[in-house]
């Protein structure tokens, strides 16, 4: 078992994490050290693990990492990294809110945080977690917020770009992992939102003194100079928290595609039920930690499997409205269920410094199973995908899992085949179990609706489960 640094962690010089044996670590300086030893005598650092705000993180005893460095930290691991191109809009509403809330929690302990990426938050189900406990720093009386570009950056400028302007921030974001940067906000705002005194203040405003320190250098080092009292921070924080607490995701009401998919779909009531029983009786007999819900929609059939005994679920869809209900689900119920924002034909990619920084979805782990239900059609026939090379993606991606096959007679490939011509000659079921146990033993078959729809368990190597 080798010590591997990881690849995103670099821009901290104080210090980096490591993986070792399924493990993190944090390699400190000393200086590093000598803080993160303050921040445990203070208290903070167990009030904050106690209450779930922070990952627990304590000095690490681990003999082999300490070859590599006297000063170690050892983190619990997240089961699934996120990036906040994938969040849905609620989701990183509920992280810009959660790290406002951390630093003010900081600031009665005389901490603060000096940098305010989105990054360093992090999802157990819905429940927002910071990840470094090297941002918290021993505050001065009259430090200026050293993070608010960061935090306008990457967390409020999307937002408004979605609440405002009604285009779902994902895709910019992604294209650029730094945020949406203020000036380019400003440049898509129309009339009517710069009447805002808010949209002066923390988008307009900042846009013009940046660019007036960059032609008078003397005012950028006259402006760092500047002291701002403890109160007027908290105030400042208090005011951006409520702000952001009032941005309404625009998809929550507005009708989409696959929104109400749950409620109206070509499913009688005794076939949608036939459908969780499958679902919930291959999650009972397999007990998998991990399950990846691939096209969760509103996270009907991720709560099955919650509900059947997997650990925890983390859903993928496309559609803004679905996953605005998904959220909801998660929260509603307490759910280990993270609903994220991503297109199968279109996954994140490995991006960032040497196409290393931000992993890849194929690179940040294996779930233990897949459900893939009523997509496989989407991809088939909307995008083009020939059955061979879709089956190579589904079992790829988990050793087993259950995969739902829709035929062309069912009313929702109608309706996709009513506006295109019908160039899928090789697209039936026959094909689709041919394919599918090249790959894989076929363990359980059903056929779920009086259209066809029929659901397999897959597995690559004979299963616990022993699904007959």
């Amino acid at each position: 078992m080798t010590i591997v640094r990881d690849a995103g962690s670099f821009r901290d010089p104080s210090g980096y994490v490591a993986h070792y044996d399924d493990r993190i670590f944090r390699v400190l300086r000393e200086d590093a050290f000598s803080s993160f030893e303050w921040l445990r005598a203070s208290g903070l650092l167990a009030d904050l693990v106690t209450n779930k705000w922070l990952v627990p993180t304590d000095i690490s005893t681990e003999l082999a990492i300490q070859d590599v460095a006297p000063r170690v930290l050892e983190h619990e691991p997240i089961n699934f990294i996120s990036y906040p191109y994938e969040w849905p809009f609620e989701l990183l509403k509920r992280a810009a809110i959660f790290h406002l809330d951390l630093h003010l929690k900081a600031l009665e302990s005389c901490f603060t945080l000096i940098d305010a990426s989105a990054y360093n938050v992090q999802f157990e189900g819905t429940k927002p977690i910071f990840i470094d406990p090297l941002s918290l720093a021993s505050y001065t009386e009259g430090e200026m917020w050293i993070g608010q570009r960061q935090f306008n950056d990457q967390f409020l400028n999307p937002l408004l770009l979605t609440s405002l302007l009604k285009i779902p921030f994902n895709a910019w974001y992604r294209g650029s992992v730094e945020g949406i940067a203020s000036e380019d906000l400003a440049r898509a705002l129309r009339a009517r939102h710069k009447l805002s005194w808010r949209i002066w203040s923390e988008v307009l405003i900042p846009v013009w003194l940046q660019r007036s320190a960059q032609s008078k250098p003397a005012r950028g080092i006259a402006a760092k100079q500047r002291k701002l009292p403890l109160n007027a921070l908290q105030f400042m924080l208090r005011n951006l928290r409520g702000w952001i607490s009032g941005l309404r995701d625009p998809f929550a009401t507005q009708t989409t595609i696959w929104r109400d998919y749950e409620a109206e779909n070509s499913y009688l009531p005794e076939e949608e039920k036939r459908k969780q029983s499958f679902v919930a009786d291959f999650i009972q007999r397999l007990r998998p930690k991990t399950v990846w819900d691939l096209g969760c929609n509103t996270g009907l059939y991720s709560e099955t499997a919650l509900r059947a005994g997997a650990r925890d679920v983390v859903g993928f869809d496309t559609d803004h409205g679905a996953l605005n209900l998904a959220v909801q689900r998660s929260v509603r119920s307490d759910l280990k269920f993270l609903p994220l924002y991503m297109d199968a034909c279109n996954p994140s990619p490995s991006q960032g410094w040497h196409q290393k920084e931000r992993a890849g979805l194929s690179s940040r782990g294996r779930p233990d199973a897949i459900l893939a239900l009523a997509l496989e059609h989407h991809i088939a026939i909307a995008r083009n995908v020939p059955l061979p090379m879709l089956l190579d993606w589904v079992v790829d991606l988990a050793d087993c899992g259950v995969v739902e096959f829709v035929p062309k007679e069912d009313p929702t490939v109608q309706r996709m085949l009513s506006i295109r011509k019908d160039i899928f000659d090789q697209y039936s079921q026959a094909e689709f179990e041919a394919e599918l146990a090249k790959r894989a033993a076929i363990e359980k078959r059903e056929v779920v609706s009086s259209s066809g729809r029929t659901l397999y368990v897959y597995a690559k190597s004979p299963s616990r489960a022993q699904i007959s």
